[in-house]
């Protein structure tokens, strides 16, 4: 047999032994992927009565920030150079701050640490990635502001998304669950991750087209 022959026999056998191992990472990420929103779900689905906001609701829905932090991206000038924090932003009089403070604050998303900052209204755009606007937080703020600007919006009121918000949580029989507009993001050069959206109760793509599940 020829050395060229080897050789050739060769490096098939390294590509046919490399495929396996290339699969295994893909399936490790999205078996942790799977597993972390599983665990999400597995609190937002308990059966819980919500009527009232409780220290159970905000540990929900801060989880959920955090992965919606893992499976946004942003552009690479949203941040203060290529280690620089992913600052998650509240409104001032918002009662969710503490939560955010004990659980996600200080959290790592690649070689970026989460940091918590309460901010004024007025401030709602400056040095924010992720906004977080409360029911009763956002009187006043017009999301047309942030419009085109890298902020992934959060919220909670009925008109969220129409008025340009991103991601809307809202309940459903007593569970945490979310919409995404994903055309308001796309205006602002974020990508929202195929995963993400596949998780989401409803999905408008562009003005007027909505695709639910």
């Amino acid at each position: 047999m020829s050395s060229r022959t080897n050789a050739k026999d060769g490096l098939a056998l390294r590509k046919a032994q490399s495929w396996p191992f290339l699969r295994g990472r893909v399936n490790l990420f999205a078996f942790r992927s799977a597993v972390l929103f599983a665990l999400v779900f597995r609190l937002a689905s308990s059966g819980r009565s919500w009527s009232q906001p409780s220290s159970d609701e905000y540990r929900v829905k801060a989880a959920f920030l955090f992965h919606f932090a893992q499976l946004v991206e942003w552009p690479a000038d949203a941040f203060d150079g290529n280690s620089g924090p992913l600052v998650l932003c509240t409104l001032e009089d918002d009662a969710f701050y503490d939560e955010l403070e004990n659980s996600v604050q200080g959290k790592q998303i690649g070689s970026r640490t989460i940091r918590i900052r309460h901010i004024h209204l007025s401030q709602a755009a400056r040095g924010c990635n992720l906004l977080f606007i409360g029911k009763s937080d956002g009187k006043g703020l017009s999301l047309a502001t942030l419009r085109t600007l890298p902020v992934l919006t959060v919220g909670e009121t009925d008109d969220f998304l129409s008025s340009g918000g991103m991601i809307r949580f809202h309940f459903d029989q007593d569970r945490i669950r979310f919409d995404i507009n994903s055309a308001a993001a796309d205006s602002s050069h974020l990508k929202i991750s195929s995963r993400l959206l596949l998780l989401a109760t409803s999905v408008t793509r562009s003005a007027g087209m909505e695709q639910g599940r």
